[in-house]
C-alpha cells in the first residue's frame, strides 16, 4: 500500500538519478581522504555555501554535535534558542559528547532580543564558565529568519569574541523563501550544517562547512565520534544531485504547502499558525477533542502524519503531489465533519 506521508521531508526516497549515480560512483577510503567522489563533493558543498572546506557526516545531529565538539572545550557555555533542534531533538548529546553547558535563550519564534543575547554572555570567573559559541537555526521550524537579523546576531556575537554555528538543516528552503543565494545566509556563521536528507531527497548525510583549520580539526573529532567511514563516495554521489538539482525545485514544495494551507482553511475551526508559514510546512490546530486521534484515522485511510503534540505539522516534499494533498486534506475535512 502506498501511503501519503506528511510527517516530514525526511521520508523521501532517493531519485532514480541518485540511484544510478550511486551505482557508478568512484570510491576510495575516506578515512585516508582518498575517496575521489567524496573529496569533490565536500569541496562542492563548501564552495556552494561560501566556505573553505567541508566534512561529510551521517546525520544532522552528528553535524551539530561535531560543531560543538570542535568549537568548544569541556565546560564551555553555548547559547542556543529554547526551541533549538540541538536542545529538543538531539538526545542530550551536548553534555555527553562536547561536555558543554547549554544556555537556552527564549525567543519570538527564533528571533532573539539582541540586547538580551549580549547580556547573557559570560566571562570565566571563579563561579562562572565562559560563553564560547552561539547557535542559531535558519529555517527555524517553519519560519525563515531575515538576513538583517542574522547579521545582527553575528555582529553581536563577534563583539563578544564568540563563534557562531548555524544549524542550516533546511538552509536551501530558507534561501528559496528569501529569494537569495545560500551564501548570503551562510556568511553570518563560522560553521554551517546542511542536511541532504531533509527536503533534498538524499538517503543519508549532512555536511559541516567552515574554515579549513576548523574542518581539519572537525575531521579529527569526527573520527573520535565514530564517524570515520570508508567508501562513502556512494553517498556523495547522491548528495551531489541533492545540492545541484533537488535544491532548485524547493519552490514547488513551498507552493504545494500554500495549496495545502488554502484547503485546510476551508475546514471550520482550523487555525493556521501564520508565523511558521515560510517554507514547506503547515502548522495548525483545531479546538476539537477528536484531534488526538486524527493520526490513527488518517493512517487507516493511507495517510501518515505525526501525532498531535500541541499542534499539527504537515510537511510537503518531492514525493507528495497536489492530488495527494487534496486527498489527504479531504480526509481531514471528513474526519472533523
Amino acid at each position: 500500500m502506498r501511503y501519503i506521508d506528511l510527517r516530514s521531508d525526511t521520508v523521501t526516497h532517493p531519485t532514480l538519478e541518485m540511484r544510478e549515480a550511486m551505482s557508478k560512483a568512484l570510491v576510495g577510503d575516506d578515512v585516508f581522504s582518498d575517496d575521489p567522489t567524496m573529496n569533490e563533493f565536500e569541496e562542492l558543498v563548501a564552495k556552494t555555501l561560501g566556505k573553505e572546506a567541508g566534512v561529510f557526516v551521517p546525520s544532522g545531529t552528528f553535524s551539530n554535535q561535531l560543531a560543538l565538539f570542535t568549537h568548544c572545550q569541556k565546560g564551555d557555555e553555548v547559547i542556543v534558542d529554547q526551541g533549538a533542534h540541538i536542545v529538543q531533538h538531539e538526545s542530550g548529546a551536548s553534555a555527553v559528547i562536547a561536555g558543554v553547558q547549554l544556555f537556552t535563550l527564549d525567543s519570538n519564534f527564533g528571533i532573539w532580543d539582541i540586547n538580551k543575547l549580549l547580556n547573557t554572555v559570560k566571562q570565566r570567573t571563579i563561579s562562572t564558565t565562559r560563553t564560547k559559541l552561539v547557535c542559531i537555526e535558519n529555517s527555524y521550524n517553519g519560519r525563515v529568519l531575515p538576513l538583517d537579523y542574522m547579521e545582527k546576531v553575528y555582529n553581536a556575537s563577534k563583539s563578544k569574541g564568540l563563534a557562531v554555528h548555524l544549524d542550516g538543516a533546511r538552509i536551501f528552503n530558507a534561501a528559496t523563501a528569501l529569494h537569495c543565494d545560500v551564501k548570503e545566509i551562510a556568511k553570518y556563521a563560522d560553521s554551517v550544517s546542511v542536511c541532504l536528507s531533509k527536503a533534498l531527497a538524499a538517503p543519508i548525510g549532512t555536511v559541516l562547512v567552515g574554515s579549513k583549520s576548523f574542518i581539519d580539526e572537525a575531521r579529527f573529532k569526527r573520527k573520535i565520534m565514530g564517524g570515520g567511514m570508508r567508501q562513502v563516495g556512494i553517498l556523495a554521489a547522491a548528495g551531489k544531485i541533492a545540492i545541484e538539482t533537488m535544491s532548485k525545485r524547493l519552490s514547488v514544495d513551498h507552493e504545494n504547502a500554500r495549496y495545502m494551507e488554502s484547503l485546510l482553511k476551508t475546514i471550520p475551526g482550523i487555525i493556521i499558525d501564520e508565523r511558521q508559514r515560510d517554507i514547506n510546512m503547515v502548522f495548525f490546530d483545531i479546538d476539537d477533542e477528536r484531534k488526538y486521534n486524527l493520526d490513527t484515522f488518517l493512517f487507516e485511510k493511507g495517510v501518515k502524519i505525526l501525532p498531535y503534540e500541541g499542534a499539527f505539522r504537515f510537511v510537503t516534499h518531492k514525493d507528495v503531489n497536489r492530488e495527494d494533498i487534496s486527498q489527504a486534506i479531504k480526509l481531514v475535512s471528513d474526519y472533523f465533519s
